[in-house]
């Protein structure tokens, strides 16, 4: 049956897009699905809202699937949002707009008809609500060619609906928080898998965002590797200049030697269980004395008075000093 048109998503792998999706093919639409990464935690190997692997439900259910990573457009706003944050670092309504302008482009390169999102009237505070709505439908150029389906009948008709490509009649009216009309929907559906309500993005969490501050306050050109040792470790800042990162477990000490620079200085206790301790910025004898103090407090032998400690930039410059533990309360002061 030849389709009726062609809608370009934006889908996360959350249920409100998945709904969304399965919304518009009920009306024999062909969808493209956008899902869209970037380095603060929306990539398919995250537990988030925003970050679920798209494959699944887009082989179960018929449409297609184009991942977008974002990079730099994105790190832009996390820095300076035109329309400010959250409570935390997250730029709602400008990442949005961001992501639908994307979409717009891609609609307009494969000559698709609209783009559509799993956006929900009353839902979230500092994006959903119909005058952020508008804002972002005027924001991102699509005007009338964008569609939210969940919530169509309580916003004015879009081009689609105005052409028939879409039956206003087939499309939702939910409004507010609860998610009780979307698990029935999802039942309906045969839509089984999808994260919980409680799974969100990393931007909106207040230790993340610290950090992120912080990396802000003291890197004028942003790394990505430096990007994510954010995600990664316990955070210190002994001065304006010197940063360390403490691993917790195996795991995040082979993530921190992944992502560390040559010139950064790596300390571990010996001959005991240690974390790999990360240390950015100047070396001195002062910060060598800190940094391995602070690697002798989480090594399984902190409760030792004198504790050997190892440290180097490479194989062949490495060195050795006896520290003592640091105090939990010099490690409250520079944590960040």
């Amino acid at each position: 049956m030849k389709k009726k048109g062609h809608g370009i998503a934006l889908f996360s792998g959350g249920l409100d897009s998945a709904l969304a999706i399965l919304m518009i093919l009920q009306q024999n639409v062909e969808v493209t699905a956008l899902s869209f990464m970037n380095h603060f935690g929306c990539d398919i190997t995250d537990k988030s809202s925003c970050s679920k692997d798209p494959y699944p439900a887009a082989e179960k259910f018929g449409f297609k699937v184009k991942m977008v990573h974002l990079g730099h457009k994105f790190v832009d706003i996390v820095r300076n949002p035109k329309h400010g944050h959250g409570k935390n670092m997250n730029p709602c309504i400008d990442c949005r707009i961001l992501m639908l302008r994307e979409a717009k482009t891609f609609m307009e390169l494969v000559g698709a008809d609209f783009v559509f999102t799993g956006e929900v009237v009353g839902q979230r505070p500092m994006s959903q609500h119909k005058p952020q709505l508008n804002l972002i439908k005027r924001e991102s150029g699509l005007g009338d060619k964008l569609v939210r389906p969940l919530s169509a009948k309580l916003l004015p008709e879009t081009e689609p609906e105005h052409l028939g490509i879409l039956d206003r009649g087939q499309l939702g009216d939910i409004n507010g928080r609860s998610r009780k009309v979307q698990m029935e929907l999802a039942e309906k559906y045969g839509l089984e898998d999808y994260p919980g309500p409680a799974a969100g993005c990393l931007l909106t969490d207040p230790s993340y965002s610290k950090r992120l501050r912080d990396y802000f306050s003291h890197q004028e050109l942003v790394d990505f590797n430096e990007l994510n040792l954010l995600r990664v470790g316990r955070h210190f800042r002994i001065d304006e200049n010197i940063k360390i990162i403490v691993g917790r477990d195996e795991e995040e000490n082979g993530k921190i030697e992944k992502y560390r620079k040559p010139n950064d200085w790596i300390f571990e206790a010996r001959d005991t269980g240690s974390p790999i301790t990360l240390v950015k910025g100047p070396i001195s004898d002062e910060i060598i004395n800190a940094a391995a103090a602070i690697t002798a407090r989480y090594c399984r032998d902190r409760n030792k008075r004198s504790i050997k400690i190892s440290y180097w930039t490479n194989e062949e410059n490495l060195k050795i000093i006896d520290v003592e533990p640091t105090s939990d309360e010099y490690l409250k002061k520079i944590r960040i």
